[in-house]
């Protein structure tokens, strides 16, 4: 009889580097011969995460339109609809980033409702740095409101498992001194460091997840009232577009310049970005850049070395900041990126909106 296959969800704020962290296990599991299946999920669709993870050759679908926990069966068709051809050896799960309760709503109901067997790994919860310092650290909250933070807070509370990521943009002392905060406030949760990027630590993540045993069982008190308006203070927007230009045009240049020029947009409104991904794509080609912060400077993070006159592009936005605001940024920019390049931006769809309450389909205590 075959086994069950392994669920192994890995959790976090946004912008925490989830993407990432899954794309490099997924291709860890494949090497070693595994049937891998990857669930994306989000409040909308056109997902820069799944378009991103199926560029690298993964099996890849995505709930989108409401949150695993709100959509527990959206998950499980969504995991059947991957197993259609070959069951998977491995289902790696990305949540939500604005979503939290996830013990109780979908490893618990996995357990204990689902038909199909899941074997369940250590549910670990990624964070960045930046976040650390300004809500563990008390830089004054930069940025968040208490509902945001407490939303944030509560993802660690119910992990198996703290991953801190982005080691390798820090200093050796910055790095301890997050892991003291950490240790300092959730002192019986395991703390790994990982450099997504880089690889660095993934050996010890991945002789983590392995471990067999009574995982995910983390249940929390979770007032909802807070959880929803902490997630109402995010707009968010998922925009599809065609860029055309009688002259070839860089397309790494073009997505780190939009991304640049909303960076900007976002410092002079004072509008804070959890996270904003652009990714452009043709023929077979694919270029990402990304924004996790005001803090921090827009990146490159996939480099296509193309340049011609047509290319498709979508963008994910989470800002702190009315939906109506943000589109009208994002329509700008659009627009005037194209006219620097002498370009016209054809917008074919665009979502914008705050989410909704959270109303879990199951939650099992």
């Amino acid at each position: 009889m075959a086994s069950a296959p392994r669920f192994i969800m890995i959790g976090g704020f946004l912008g925490a580097g989830k993407t990432t962290t899954i794309a490099r296990l997924a291709a860890h599991f494949r090497q070693l011969g595994k049937n891998v299946a990857i669930v994306t999920n989000d409040q909308a669709s056109d997902l820069v995460d799944t378009l991103m993870l199926r560029s690298q050759g993964f099996q890849v679908g995505e709930v989108a339109g409401s949150c695993f926990c709100c959509n527990f069966n959206g998950l499980t068709n969504t995991v059947e609809s991957l197993s259609s051809d070959q069951r998977p050896d491995i289902v790696l799960a990305e949540p939500v980033g604005s979503c939290t309760d996830l013990v109780a709503t979908v490893i618990r109901p996995l357990e204990k409702i689902y038909a199909q067997p899941f074997d369940i790994a250590p549910y670990g919860v990624i964070i960045k740095p930046s976040h650390g310092f300004k809500i563990l650290g008390g830089e004054g909250q930069r940025g968040f409101s208490p509902k945001a933070e407490y939303i944030f807070r509560k993802q660690i509370e119910e992990a198996d498992f703290i991953i801190l990521n982005r080691i390798d943009e820090l200093a050796a002392e910055q790095v301890e001194e997050l892991i003291r905060l950490l240790e300092k406030e959730y002192p019986h949760i395991p703390i790994l460091r990982l450099s997504a990027k880089s690889g660095a630590g993934f050996d010890a993540l991945c002789e983590f997840l392995d471990q067999r045993g009574a995982f995910g069982q983390r249940i929390m008190e979770v007032d909802y009232d807070i959880y929803a308006e902490g997630e109402a203070e995010l707009g968010w927007l998922n925009c599809q577009a065609q860029i055309s230009s009688t002259n070839a045009i860089q397309l790494d240049s073009f997505l780190l310049s939009l991304v640049q020029r909303l960076h900007q947009t976002l410092i002079h409104k004072d509008a804070e970005a959890a996270h904003l991904k652009v990714i452009g794509m043709t023929d077979g080609v694919y270029a990402v850049s990304n924004l996790i912060s005001n803090e921090t400077q827009p990146v490159l993070s996939l480099a296509s070395q193309w340049s011609g006159t047509e290319f498709d592009l979508v963008l994910n936005a989470r800002v702190a900041i009315d939906p109506e605001n943000l589109e009208d940024w994002i329509r700008t920019a659009l627009k005037d990126e194209a006219t620097l390049y002498s370009a016209t931006a054809q917008i074919h769809s665009l979502q914008c909106f705050r989410p909704g309450r959270p109303v879990p389909t199951h939650r099992l205590p």
